[in-house]
């Protein structure tokens, strides 16, 4: 159980909360003191471990089923949360897809899925859960791109064009709301031990790998600070920002 930590009091949502990186953010914030939504396209089942996680810290946790690329779904999970808990803080845009095609061959619907969960899914969650918090003059809104949306990868221009769609709606969002209490920001992390990065050819992923100055992969636990520091009073003059647990992969 946690005592006033950085994050007591808060409700978060997590997207993608099953597994990975937004996993490890719910759990952080769980540790930090939140109460956590967790909506992903998964089952329960494939979240009861990350639930359990929260409720060892004292916190409430619920799950959602949702496919963030549904205008109605998404709608509905708002609503439930709202009506759960009566507000949402701190909104982690985290749910994404990715798969390996070069564009010369790229289904047309490889291109749409893609595209749609990972931009239309982020815009979407935040369309809903954005007006409370502007109601109230405070919220937190991070972004999950990846730093290939910085730098643009083999067999992705899908996933990056996506990812680089939402760092530029961040800026934009962090545009018009900042000045009224809601702080947009990104995280861009390279490449990390998910089981998003396991479902890759070991082709992709010997090749990314050499490309990284730090020479290894990363871990959640790399991540989840950078999330922490974001959603909290300590990142009260972030906005607008892409933050990079990167590896080196892009050095700004």
């Amino acid at each position: 159980m946690t005592d006033g930590g950085k994050l007591e009091g808060r409700v978060a949502v997590v997207t993608g909360g099953a597994s990975g990186i937004g996993a490890a953010i719910a759990i952080a914030f769980a540790r930090e003191g939140a109460d956590v939504a967790l909506v992903d396209q998964g089952t329960r089942d494939d979240a009861k471990e990350v639930m359990e996680a929260v409720n060892e810290y004292g916190h409430e946790a619920i799950f959602h089923q949702t496919d963030v690329s549904s205008a109605d779904e998404v709608e509905a999970m708002a609503s439930a949360v709202l009506g759960n808990f009566g507000r949402v803080d701190i909104l982690v845009n985290c749910a994404g897809i990715f798969t390996e095609r070069r564009v010369e061959n790229m289904p047309i619907e490889d291109w749409d899925r893609v595209i749609n969960v990972n931009l239309r899914g982020t815009f979407l969650c935040t369309r809903f859960l954005l007006n409370q918090m502007l109601d109230r003059g405070w919220g937190r809104v991070i972004n999950v791109a990846s730093q290939l949306g910085q730098i643009g990868g083999v067999d992705a221009a899908h996933y990056s064009a996506s990812k680089a769609g939402v760092i530029g709606f961040t800026k934009s969002l962090a545009r018009e709301v900042g000045a009224r209490g809601v702080l947009v920001n990104a995280i861009a992390p390279g490449p990390i031990e998910t089981p998003m990065l396991a479902g890759e050819t070991e082709q992709w992923r010997s090749r990314k790998l050499q490309e990284l100055p730090i020479g290894r992969f990363g871990t959640v636990h790399e991540v989840t600070p950078t999330a922490v520091l974001l959603a909290s009073d300590e990142g009260s003059y972030y906005l607008g920002q892409t933050l990079g647990p990167n590896g080196g992969d892009v050095m700004l």
